[in-house]
């Protein structure tokens, strides 16, 4: 019985860890210090406190590889640095947990004046993003605002990520996705008298924030967060960066196979990517069509399949001159980029045209040169797809515009026929999901 306190989150430079320690091993109870190497500069730690270090080092025997052993109390209190203890609230906390709901498993006190709001934190995992909102009183997910949070050893340790920081953060993840609830207490602990942080301090425990976040995110598997205030983070692939995905095989991305739809870094690039070469192609007067999946997306949703990683056009080869990125990547042989970063290549797999997003990231738009023969648009490259098939010219005759990602495309003028000439019978109502 009791209750450990842990000291998790905290700063090697400008902090309050010796105070916080002795401030709580006075009450006392058991009190452990975390972290992944020892601060420094070095912390004197009161008689009893002791230091878990959590990173091996090469040249000294390794950290007992299950940390919750240092543990031996039924409670556990994750602490900020810099809290003052209130006799009898840990306890008061830790009969609050037992006294709850079946699905209560944190309870939050705050520190300081300001109280904690409440909210409600839902998980899309299959869409990588992390959504919160108000929470109603009495049905926290999660809190905002410096609190002291209590859990059950057992159930701090089941998680994935027991010990990651910030901590706050990787504790309503986790919870939320196995369905915890979260109670608030309305006694606080008070905050200690610091001085203020300096403007280089500051600038650091801003950066290692950010980059404990991004850490965080990745390990957890989200990729966007959307606040309350409907502000979004995000965490996945840019224009700087590598795609969040690798080659894909059978056309089934590696996301497929473990139950997740397109990231949404990804999506958000192909979006712009689309819209900014259908723009190319529109003002240099290039005849374009939405193709394949890509139609398939616009119908159903006015958008990209959720589950999809390219964005298919078809353009008429005789237009390809037209179009100043197309005509020099055709001439030289040589990618192009643009002046907003898009690159722009002869695809090596066959006679069509690709844009990637940028160098670094290759998601990427086809373009496929289709030619009139006969009354039957047809091309010289064939990737053995089953959509892959010639169709009627009068598909095109006309064009017609239709939403798209965000913006206005151009399509088929009879889009339900042409998708099932391409796909068969009942496409658009009969979802593929997963890819075979």
């Amino acid at each position: 019985p009791g209750v450990t306190v842990l000291l998790r989150d905290f700063e090697d430079f400008e902090n309050d860890l010796t105070g916080t320690a002795r401030s709580f091993a006075s009450l006392p109870v058991p009190v452990l210090v975390v972290a992944e190497t020892a601060p420094y500069p070095p912390v004197p730690l009161p008689a009893g406190v002791d230091l878990l270090l959590l990173r091996p080092a090469a040249d000294r025997p390794p950290p007992l590889a299950r940390p919750e052993l240092h543990v031996r109390t039924r409670h556990v209190a994750l602490v900020p640095d810099g809290t003052r203890p209130v006799p009898g609230l840990l306890e008061r906390m830790r009969d609050a947990l037992e006294e709850g709901a079946g699905d209560t498993r944190l309870v939050a006190a705050p520190v300081g004046s300001v109280p904690l709001r409440c909210l409600e934190l839902r998980l899309e995992a299959r869409a990588w993003t992390a959504r919160y909102g108000p929470g109603a009183p009495g049905l926290c997910r999660a809190v905002e605002g410096t609190a002291v949070l209590l859990l059950r050893t057992r159930d701090l340790f089941a998680l994935p990520f027991p010990l990651a920081r910030p901590v706050p953060t990787a504790l309503f993840v986790q919870a939320a996705f196995r369905g915890w609830g979260l109670r608030v207490m309305p006694a606080a602990f008070p905050a200690a008298r610091r001085p203020p942080v300096s403007p280089h301090g500051r600038w650091k425990a801003e950066n290692l924030a950010e980059t404990r976040r991004r850490r965080l995110m990745r390990d957890l598997g989200i990729k966007r967060e959307v606040l309350a205030d409907g502000r979004e983070r995000w965490y996945g692939c840019s224009k700087e960066t590598a795609r969040c995905f690798g080659t894909v095989h059978a056309r089934t991305p590696q996301y497929l196979l473990a139950g997740r739809w397109t990231p949404p870094c990804c999506l958000r690039a192909l979006r712009e990517t689309a819209r900014h070469v259908t723009g190319a192609l529109e003002a240099a007067g290039v005849r374009y069509w939405l193709e394949g999946g890509s139609l398939l997306g616009a119908v159903r949703l006015g958008d990209i399949i959720p589950w999809d990683y390219d964005v298919d056009l078809g353009i008429y080869r005789e237009d390809v001159g037209k179009c100043r990125w197309l005509a020099a990547v055709a001439a030289a042989g040589e990618p192009v980029e643009d002046a907003e970063g898009f690159l722009w290549e002869k695809a090596a797999e066959g006679d069509f045209y690709r844009v990637h997003y940028s160098r670094s990231n290759r998601l990427h738009v086809d373009l496929w040169p289709f030619y009139p023969r006969g009354g039957v648009m047809t091309k010289d490259t064939w990737l053995g797809h089953p959509q892959d098939v010639e169709f009627p010219e009068s598909f095109l005759r006309p064009r017609v515009p239709m939403p798209f990602a965000g913006f206005t495309a151009m399509a088929p003028n009879n889009a339900r026929a042409f998708l099932e000439l391409k796909f068969g019978p009942g496409a658009v109502e009969n979802p593929e999901y997963p890819n075979p």
